[in-house]
């Protein structure tokens, strides 16, 4: 006989990420000729800036770039987070004991998880929010606690709420302003309470930040509340500012004894990155006001066509949203969000996000991604419309 083999307990504590798992079933869908349009996934469809492919490009050819790298990162790649910091946000920050290049701010999710969970050890996760937070905390064997945000509150926290919490038992609290997925803004006054929240009860804030510079005219940083450093750690990328999602460039900064541990743990699971990327990715953080602007211009046009898809869909919105994504509201009559996006999915061959998939607080709620041309967008638009018809 054959003894049976099962995996880690861990394991049937966390799903298949959705997306993992839908994209499979669109995969599905355009081989039996379908032809969807993906309006589902925030990964930006245009390119980095030309100096940022050049210096690539150029690197790779040379000798000796091909090597193993620092866990830490290569100087001139820290020294260029640390002026991005300070010329976009005013934050000063020590590029060499404050500031630690990630292979992806997601995996930094994970790093930060495991430098500071212990089993058992509490985390609080906005609901809704980024699924990896809770995935990540379980995979941690942490115990997660769920805040709420809602639309009736601004989808801000509700720190009476929060106070009555077992902070006694809590270590991290994720946030994410501006919040993926309702794109709520952040404001200097809810940065300032958070830090107050974290140091009053020991609990690390940990800022998740890769959203400031998508149609947002005030990129804000946690780390601009004085001390937060001796409370927060705040991650970022240029996945989404710089149009480089499949480079896997990001960072968190904090303060020099919160990085050690996070590094022990980082030069454990990792091996560096590839030299010719951090040097490019030093030139791209050297943008100027005028490709933001370019970028945003895009976006704003997309956005427009964004809201007369929710429209179409039956959905209201709120316009003063920051970010990637449009964020709706279902109508009342709406048994669900995945009923919705199944219907466009199936019946107009356009792939939205349900909003149920970032926690119960949004299962009223639908996501389109910007991250699709205008063509495709008025395209997507069109079948919807023309569905709707047909049902009738």
């Amino acid at each position: 006989m054959t003894k049976e083999i099962k995996p880690a307990t861990r394991v049937s504590e966390v799903k298949e990420y959705y997306f993992s798992k839908k994209l499979r079933e669109v995969a599905r869908l355009n081989a039996e000729g379908r032809d969807i349009i993906s309006l589902g996934i925030g990964g930006p469809d245009r390119m980095p800036a030309d100096e940022v492919i050049d210096t690539l490009c150029a690197e790779a050819r040379k000798e000796g770039n091909h090597s193993y790298q620092s866990y830490t990162g290569l100087p001139a790649l820290r020294k260029a987070y640390a002026d991005f910091y300070r010329r976009w946000y005013g934050v000063t920050l020590n590029p060499d004991y404050e500031i630690l290049p990630l292979i992806g701010s997601k995996e930094g999710i994970l790093h930060i998880s495991l430098a500071l969970l212990n089993p058992g050890d509490g985390v609080l996760v906005p609901n809704p929010g980024y699924p990896t937070y809770t995935s990540v905390s379980r995979l941690a064997q942490a115990e997660t606690f769920h805040y709420d945000l809602t639309e009736k509150n601004g989808w801000y926290p509700d720190f009476d709420q929060l106070e009555k919490m077992p902070l006694d038992r809590i270590k991290l609290m994720w946030v994410n302003y501006p919040h993926m997925p309702t794109g709520t803004p952040a404001t200097m006054e809810l940065f300032e309470r958070l830090v107050d929240f974290g140091r009053s009860h020991g609990i690390v804030i940990a800022h998740d930040n890769p959203y400031s510079f998508i149609l947002n005219d005030k990129p804000m940083s946690l780390l601009q509340v004085e001390g937060a450093k001796d409370v927060a750690i705040e991650l970022n990328s240029m996945s989404k500012s710089h149009n480089m999602a499949g480079w896997r460039m990001g960072m968190l900064a904090s303060n020099p004894t919160m990085i050690e541990w996070i590094l022990k743990v980082k030069s454990n699971i990792d091996s560096g990155q590839f030299r010719p990327m951090m040097l490019a990715a030093a030139r791209g953080l050297e943008a100027d006001a005028s490709w933001y602007r370019s970028v945003n211009e895009t976006y704003a046009r997309r956005r427009v066509i964004a809201e007369e898809i929710m429209t179409a869909l039956g959905c209201t919105f709120d316009p003063s949203q920051r970010g990637l994504f449009l964020w709706g509201r279902i109508a009342d009559s709406e048994s669900g969000s995945e009923a919705v996006a199944d219907r466009a999915l199936y019946e107009a061959r356009v792939f939205v996000t349900p909003g149920f998939i970032f926690g119960s607080n949004g299962d009223r709620y639908i996501r389109i991604s910007l991250c699709a041309t205008e063509e495709k967008m008025r395209e997507a638009l069109d079948r919807i419309r023309e569905s709707q018809i047909n049902n009738k």
